[in-house]
């Protein structure tokens, strides 16, 4: 019988350090599963106070961390995601200057409660859409320093915002601390690629995944494995870094990785590695007088699977 372990909210914090006690320790390749809890506090703060200088309560909270038995730097964490389970509703929340539609929105905050039900996201009174539960926060501990939850993406994964990051989905990522110390929040019922307005429907929840370990796998930046696609994180300030970032890394799997000559790979990547932007958390800490403005971009390469082994 599989063994599922349940780390509640109350174990969150507001960044990933190596400073911050696991509260947990998993062998990898077992199939334990781990069951992360998390909560959307802060949207109910938003949705009475609507004043970010009077929310006390966490923004993006990630549930952990997980320490990895024999996990070291220079290795790569797998992280298999299971299962979502979702509350009742999500939210829609506009806070004022943040994301790609602050202009037209102005100075005045919007929150709205989203109903989700049987498989079903109600947006409005008549637009309605299928849930597409993910993850916006999975990574792990940084070698030095804290890393936000909000706002940047990192080289060990955080707030990435990414619809990939969805059950069936693996998340590989680079490992700088002993033990890894993998946290997970800020899950989301339904959002669309790129994250427009910066807040997807945001809902509190549990996922369910579990770890492995590759020993020696020196990412320099997530990759996930969504059974169908490879898709490569691409890092870089200015847009154009992260998408050469994202298409040198796809090109060394299919080169390091996959036995590709550098000329199969570069006509392959031609014809079949599709890009695009990944979330709106940039890849550079913003300015603290504008904290919500992103700096730098992620951007995704992605080539189908099936042509990985046809070298």
């Amino acid at each position: 019988m599989t063994t599922t372990h349940l780390i509640t909210k109350d174990h969150a914090h507001a960044g990933y350090s190596a400073d911050h006690e696991p509260v947990l320790t998993v062998e990898p390749g077992t199939g334990e599963r781990i069951t992360f809890e998390t909560d959307d506090a802060a949207y109910a703060q938003m949705e009475e106070l609507r004043d970010l200088s009077k929310i006390t309560a966490t923004l993006n909270p990630v549930t952990g961390p997980v320490h990895v038995t024999g996990a070291e730097p220079g290795d790569a964490l797998a992280v298999t995601i299971h299962d979502i389970q979702m509350a009742d509703f999500g939210w829609s929340v506009y806070i004022p200057g943040a994301g790609a539609l602050a202009a037209p929105m102005g100075d005045e905050w919007y929150v709205r409660r989203v109903p989700v039900r049987d498989g079903t996201a109600q947006l409005t009174d008549r637009v309605s859409c299928p849930v597409a539960p993910m993850i916006g926060c999975i990574g792990v501990a940084p070698a030095q320093g804290e890393m936000s939850t909000v706002m940047p993406s990192y080289p060990t994964g955080g707030n990435m915002d990414l619809t990939d990051a969805r059950p069936g989905s693996t998340v590989y990522l680079p490992v700088e601390v002993e033990g890894a110390r993998l946290a997970v929040g800020d899950l989301h019922a339904v959002m669309s690629r790129g994250e427009s307005s910066f807040v997807a429907i945001e809902i509190a929840g549990r996922a369910t995944v579990s770890v492995d370990l590759l020993k020696g796998m020196d990412l320099r930046a997530p990759r996930i494995d969504t059974g169908d696609e490879l898709v490569c994180v691409g890092l870089g300030n200015p847009v154009q870094e992260s998408i050469d970032n994202a298409y040198v890394d796809l090109f060394a799997v299919l080169t390091g990785e996959h036995g590709y000559s550098r000329e199969d790979a570069f006509t392959v990547m031609s014809a079949l590695a599709h890009t695009e932007l990944g979330g709106p958390t940039g890849s550079v800490a913003p300015d603290p007088l504008h904290p919500f403005r992103a700096i730098g971009q992620v951007t995704l390469a992605r080539i189908g699977k099936r042509y990985l082994d046809l070298a």
